[in-house]
C-alpha cells in the first residue's frame, strides 16, 4: 500500500502525478492548509516541517517532493523517467529538481503575502514586487530552455517535468504567461498527458486562490 499525504493544488500534486505516470495506485490522505491538520502531532511525526507531500511506501516514509521524485524514478528505472547516473542528462535532471524548488519557494512567498496573511494589507508592496520580478525571471529562464524542445531534458518526458510542471500551473496567479509562448505550449503538452489528467481527477479542488490573478499592489495602497 502506498499512502500520499496531500493538499489539493499543492506541491504534493507533483507526487500524485508521478505515481500516475508510473502506474502506481495510492491511498490519498487529504489535509487542509487552514484547519490545523498539518500541525497534528501524528502528521508532524512523518513530516517534521508540517508540509506535504509525505509518502509512505514499502515501509519507508519520505518527505520533500524533490527527494520523493528522485527516489520513485530511481526505484522504477524501467519507466525511463530518470537519466542514468554520471551522464550530462542526469546532471540536468538534478538541476531541474533544484530549480523547480527555487521557483516554488517564490510562489510560496507570494502565496503568503497575497493570501495567507490574516491581514493582507500588512504585506510589503516592495517585497511583493521584488518576489514577483524574481518569479518572472525564472519563467524567462525556462522559456529560453524550452525553446525548440518539448520537455525540460529535451524530447523525452521525465520526473523533472512533474516537479516543474506544477509550478507552471501555479505561477500564472502572479505572472501572466503571455510573453512566454514556449511555456504556454509546454503547459498544454503536460495537460494533455493521460497521467496528468488522471491525477487532476483525484487531486481535489484548491481552496485558497479566490481570484484568477493577483497583481502587485501599489505602494501606499
Amino acid at each position: 500500500m502506498i499512502t500520499l499525504h496531500h493538499v489539493p493544488f499543492s506541491r504534493s500534486f507533483r507526487i500524485l502525478w508521478l505515481l500516475e505516470e508510473l502506474g502506481l495506485d495510492c491511498e490519498i490522505r487529504h489535509y487542509r492548509i487552514t484547519d490545523g491538520s498539518l500541525r497534528d502531532p501524528a502528521f508532524l511525526a512523518i513530516s517534521p516541517a508540517g508540509r506535504v507531500p509525505a509518502l509512505e511506501m514499502d515501509g519507508q516514509v519520505l518527505f520533500e517532493s524533490g527527494a520523493i521524485v528522485q527516489w520513485l524514478c530511481e526505484a522504477h528505472p524501467g519507466a525511463g523517467l530518470i537519466p542514468a547516473p554520471g551522464t550530462p542528462e542526469r546532471a540536468a535532471f538534478l538541476e531541474m529538481l533544484g530549480f523547480a524548488e527555487t521557483m516554488a519557494s517564490l510562489i510560496e512567498n507570494l502565496n503568503l503575502s497575497h493570501i495567507f496573511l490574516r491581514d493582507p494589507s500588512q504585506a510589503s508592496p516592495v517585497v511583493i514586487k521584488l518576489t514577483t520580478a524574481r518569479l518572472a525571471a525564472t519563467l524567462a529562464g525556462l522559456e529560453r530552455r524550452l525553446a525548440g524542445q518539448d520537455y525540460l531534458l529535451g524530447a523525452a518526458f521525465s520526473g523533472a517535468d512533474t516537479m516543474m510542471g506544477f509550478n507552471i500551473f501555479a505561477a500564472p496567479y502572479y505572472v501572466k504567461l503571455d510573453p512566454y509562448p514556449a511555456l504556454q505550449a509546454y503547459a498544454a503538452r503536460l495537460e494533455s498527458r493521460p497521467a496528468f489528467q488522471r491525477a487532476r481527477t483525484r487531486d481535489g479542488e484548491q481552496e485558497f486562490y479566490v481570484k484568477d490573478f493577483y497583481p502587485v499592489p501599489e505602494a501606499g495602497a
